[in-house]
């Protein structure tokens, strides 16, 4: 997966592969939701821990692994939204 592209741009496809990478434990459970429901990287970056159990993540503990790895995935494109303000200032 190529890391430099924002996860708000992602298709359904490169959720997919984010999951298989990073969550190859629930990529049985979350696989079909995923696809049912459509869900691209801004979706992604949008669930909470309702939309987990709507997609078969039912068991809290691995609602609150995922949503850890949501989390440090909603920071990343945090800083790469605040890298890009930055670069744009530079170049005025």
């Amino acid at each position: 997966m190529d890391s430099s592209e924002r996860a708000s741009k992602w298709s359904v496809e490169e959720v997919l592969e984010w999951v298989q990478e990073r969550l190859p434990e629930h990529m049985d459970t979350l696989h079909k939701g995923i696809i049912k429901h459509d869900i691209s990287g801004r979706a992604l970056l949008r669930l909470k821990e309702r939309h987990l159990g709507l997609l078969g993540v039912e068991d809290e503990e691995q609602q609150q692994e995922i949503l850890q790895d949501l989390l440090l995935l909603k920071v990343q494109e945090e800083i790469n939204e605040l890298d890009d303000i930055c670069s744009d200032c530079l170049t005025l």
